[in-house]
């Protein structure tokens, strides 16, 4: 990079135009910037940086570029900046111009105007200039990307701050890395530490987590087991705490194993003890049951001999029943026949009731015939009957197919008149539907002009907002100007009342004898007197601190006045000049619009449904007219067809009914004579037949209560006995019977017998045993219970946190890993030895580079005396890596660059600005510099080192490089011939070359 010229308007300390010719002054090669304190030397360097990068360095950068401004600029001269350099073979040319407030051209008051910035690139084979952009952000990132560094970069490497890198030798290691880090951009290394540090957290949360699940399942199993485990005293995270937790759970599910050992054994002994007594019980059981059995049969037995009578009289009275009971079978044949006799004479009277007075004296035959002949005459009537029905169907399904016309001639019309109004529904729909159309599209049209309307609205309420504070703020900050200034002439009266009366302040100080500090004498005959109104230093002071005061003030009110009227730009660019009223009013109009447009637009689906709706309702009515036409064709044929049939069903019947008035009503009759007379003739069959079977019945009765032993008949019906009381005497003799043989069987037993010699039975002794023998083994059996879900339960558990320490195993190892590397790259790993986190360690190999290429240029300011070396040792309890050390050649020992005086530091540290701009240089690319700036710090070389200093910087030029120094140093003016003077005046600076 080589400058060619700057060209500087209102701009700091310039109130005018000015402009710096640098190929003239690079022709020497190195060139002095000199002049006064507060000249503006360090604003040439500042105009250099804003023109490149639009913002000066460091702390001078206040505000949005108002206070770029030169205060001694007339008030319709523009601040502007135009840098022309040649850089990557590219000749350009860089104009910038901060954000002015300018005086309205009609009317009174200021305006605003934003900020610009021109590219122009020379272009040799045209022979002229040629525009590339207008953008602040293009022309920024193509410097950028040109120079290959950054503002801050750019100010460490091309404008050598010397007392920067004095406090850089004398620094912490902390404070090496902020500035190396700026220089270097490290912060990737920074954030990768970063990442580490929250993956580690991460990480570690989650293995915290996994660790609390398993203390959990832990305690959960400490529950379970009791005091047969303990868990370990440790915390979530902590290393071992799984295999601890593991350990414990072994512990306690092999004591619970051993537990339910104890608890089997305790088990099976009270099963053996509850046995014992149970068949203990059963034995007592058993021989209380005998004795009573036996005492139970005596007095059976006793009772048994007190009904001995009764039981013979029962004998007896079963005997004769048993005789009577022969002729049971014949007496109940002559109840049956006698009885059947009766039912069937009676059945033949109401049966001959019934017929006609022709078939009163007519025997069982001739019923019989007469309703054989009703019956063929009924068979005939079969085929008249099926005709009579099928007439039925034939006259309702000719009702039903004159239903079905009146119900078709129905559809017909309806589907007609429908039909007719068709064209003029659908157009009366699809005209609403383009309606609502076009809203929708109004509405879409409309939406997209809604925000940018409300944006300007909101922009102009905003803009009246801003210009009523913009006026206020631009009183303040003339009162404030005005106040500043009426402070500035009287501070600068009461100086020069003070210089024109200085001699009498000297005089006051004289004593004879003394020297005068002025002229040396040692006799004053005729010292200075004060005059009346004379103005000591207290008073100047005083007034300067008054125009300070007053001037800061103002700069304040400039500075919020440039905040307000930017913002008031910016507002005033997105409204207009429309007054926000009208702007109101146009919103509004626009909102209803929009609000009438999509209500219209709300009503497209509904109309789109109807019309859809519409074309469904017309198909199916064009379908419903077509099936009615086809049913009428198809009902014509059908009726035809229903017409000839019904005239020769009806010929049929006539016929068939005769005089009755129906077939059915002939059938009827016939049916019923029919009946009648075939009953008539059974019933009389029937009564002759059972006549017959009562005399028959008579004669076997006598025959058979001879041959039993009875005299008549009657005396063997009174001995026979009914089913209930033969049962019931039947049921008293075998129980007689069966009680006498039950009670000889218990009396014969010889077990019963034995037990009714032994003592009483003590059952409840007996029960009482069992009963406790039974608690007990419900003890035992509750005990090993709980002693096996104690061990399902514990196994459950373990394999649970077994699984979660398998589980948390990856996450462990690699939580293990992330940690390690966080603690390498953070400096507290034991594994870092020098305790050097990632980024310094970065930036020591940077520091290195930098110490090298810096001791070529030290050894030769300091005739070889001294070598720059880089350290990795720590400083007290802080970190290694960025340790920087001077080697002295003279006694060969390394010691601190804080140990250097105030001419080897400045020599010191201008080796080190040069060598880290080589770095810095060749870490942006390897863009050549051609133009450096260095900054102070001459003032305290002698003679010698000053000329080597120089010498140094001489060799600088090499390759056509050119180096600026930045002093007031007078020696410095004679050494150097090509200047570049900055005067200082009370209208503003000037700038002055020569020896060009």
């Amino acid at each position: 990079m080589r400058l060619h010229r700057l060209d500087i308007t209102a701009f700091g300390p310039f109130g005018g135009s000015r402009s710096v010719d640098f190929d003239a002054l690079s022709a020497a090669g190195l060139f002095l910037l000199h002049g006064p304190t507060g000249a503006g030397k360090t604003s040439v360097l500042d105009a250099v940086c804003y023109a490149l990068y639009g913002t000066v360095p460091g702390a001078r950068q206040t505000g949005q570029g108002m206070s770029l401004r030169s205060d001694h600029a007339e008030a319709t001269a523009r601040t502007e900046v135009s840098l022309e350099l040649t850089v990557a073979g590219r000749r350009l040319e860089i104009t910038r111009q901060p954000p002015w407030e300018r005086p309205k051209k009609r009317g009174s008051g200021t305006t605003l105007d934003k900020a610009q910035t021109w590219l122009r690139e020379y272009d040799a084979t045209a022979g002229a200039w040629k525009d590339l952009s207008r953008s602040h952000q293009e022309i920024g990132e193509e410097i950028t990307q040109l120079l290959g560094m950054s503002r801050e970069q750019f100010c460490q490497v091309v404008l050598l701050p010397q007392g920067d890198f004095a406090r850089f030798l004398r620094a912490d290691a902390g404070a090496r890395g902020q500035l190396l880090g700026r220089l270097f951009d490290t912060q990737r290394f920074a954030d990768v530490e970063k990442r580490l540090a929250e993956r580690r957290k991460a990480a570690e949360a989650r293995v915290r987590d996994g660790d609390s699940a398993l203390l959990a399942e832990a305690h959960r199993m400490q529950q379970e087991a009791g005091d047969a485990m303990e868990l370990p005293e440790l915390n979530p995270g902590e290393p071992g705490l799984a295999e601890a937790v593991l350990g414990a759970a072994a512990v306690a599910r092999s004591t619970a194993r051993e537990r339910l050992t104890v608890a089997d054994c305790r088990l099976t002994a009270a099963e053996s003890a509850q046995f014992a007594a149970d068949r203990a019980l059963a034995g007592v059981r058993e021989l209380a049951r005998l004795q009573g059995r036996f005492a139970e049969a005596r007095q059976r037995a006793v009772r048994l001999e007190e009904r001995a009578g009764a039981h013979r009289e029962a004998l007896a009275r079963m005997e004769r029943a048993r005789k009577a009971q022969a002729v049971a079978p014949a007496l109940e044949l002559r109840e049956a026949a006698e009885a059947g006799h009766r039912g069937a004479a009676a059945a033949e009277a109401r049966a001959r009731a019934l017929l006609p007075e022709t078939f009163a004296g007519a025997g069982g035959a001739g019923l019989a015939t007469a309703a054989r002949r009703a019956a063929e005459e009924l068979g005939g009537l079969e085929s008249a009957r099926r005709a009579e029905r099928r007439l039925a169907d034939v006259v309702d399904e000719r009702g039903r197919l004159d239903r079905q016309e009146r119900d078709d001639e129905d559809v017909l019309r309806e589907a007609e008149g429908w039909l007719a109004d068709w064209d003029v529904t659908r157009a009366g729909v699809q005209s609403r539907i383009d309606s609502a159309q076009e809203a929708a599209t109004r509405a879409e049209q409309l939406a997209v002009q809604r925000d940018p309307a409300r944006r300007r609205l909101e922009a102009a309420r905003l803009r009246d907002e801003l210009g009523r504070d913009t006026d206020e703020a631009q009183r303040a900050a003339l009162a404030s100007a005005q106040r500043a200034a009426d402070a500035r002439t009287h501070w600068l009266d009461l100086k020069e009342q003070r210089l024109n009366g200085i001699a009498a302040e000297l005089a006051a100080h004289l004593t004879d004898g003394e020297p005068c500090a002025v002229c040396g004498a040692t006799e004053h005959p005729s010292p200075a007197r004060k005059f009346a109104g004379h103005v000591d230093g207290e008073a100047e002071q005083r007034a300067e601190a008054a125009y300070q005061r007053a001037d800061e003030r103002r700069a304040e009110d400039e500075r919020r006045l440039g905040v307000v009227r930017e913002a008031l730009a910016a507002a005033s660019a997105e409204a207009g000049d429309t007054p926000t009223a009208q702007l109101a009013v146009e919103s509004n109009e626009l909102e209803q619009e929009y609000v009438r447009a999509r209500r219209a637009a709300s009503a497209l689906h509904p109309a789109h449904e109807e019309l859809r709706l519409a074309e469904q309702e017309r198909e199916r009515r064009l379908a419903d007219r077509q099936q009615a036409e086809i049913r009428a064709a198809a009902r014509l044929t059908r009726r035809e067809g229903l017409d000839s049939e019904l005239a020769s069903l009806e010929e049929e019947l006539v016929r068939a009914r005769g005089n009755a008035g129906s077939v059915a009503a002939r059938a009827a009759q016939l049916e019923r004579q029919v009946a009648l007379l075939t009953d008539a003739a059974d019933s009389a069959r029937a009564a002759e037949d059972t006549a017959q079977h009562l005399k028959d019945a008579d004669a076997r009765l006598a025959d058979a209560a001879y041959r039993a032993g009875f005299d008549t008949p009657q005396a063997a019906a009174a001995a026979l006995l009914d089913d209930t009381a033969h049962r019931e005497l039947q049921r008293r003799l075998d129980e007689r019977q069966s009680e006498e043989a039950a009670v000889r069987a218990v009396l014969a037993e010889a077990d019963t017998a034995a037990a009714a010699q032994q003592p009483p039975a003590d059952l409840a002794a007996a029960e009482r045993a069992a009963a406790t023998a039974a608690q007990l083994l419900r003890d035992a059996s509750s005990a090993r219970d709980r002693s096996a879900r104690s061990c399902t339960e514990l196994d459950r558990l373990s394999a649970r946190a077994t699984a979660g320490v398998r589980q948390l195993a990856p996450l462990r190892e690699e939580y293990d890993r992330v940690a390690r590397l966080a603690a390498l790259t953070a400096g507290t790993s034991a594994d870092n030895e020098r305790k050097m986190r990632l980024e310094s360690y970065v930036l020591a190999a940077r520091l290195e580079q930098v110490a090298a290429a810096a001791t070529v240029r030290l050894q030769r300011m300091s005739s070889g005396r001294y070598t720059l070396v880089h350290s990795d040792d720590r400083t007290g309890r802080g970190r290694s890596g960025l340790g920087l050390h001077v080697v002295d050649a003279w006694t060969g020992r390394e010691r601190d660059t804080a140990t250097l005086s105030g001419g080897e530091t400045f020599f010191a540290s201008l080796a080190l600005a040069l060598g880290l701009a080589d770095v810095v240089t060749d870490e942006a690319g390897g863009v050549r510099l051609d133009t450096l700036f260095i900054d102070e710090g001459f003032g305290s070389l002698d003679d010698q080192t000053l000329d080597e200093v120089l010498d140094v910087l001489d060799s600088l030029r090499e390759r056509d490089r050119s180096v600026g120094i930045v002093s007031h140093v007078a020696d410095l003016r004679r050494r150097i011939h090509a200047q570049l003077e900055v005067v200082k005046g009370r209208s503003g600076s000037t700038l002055r070359q020569s020896g060009v």
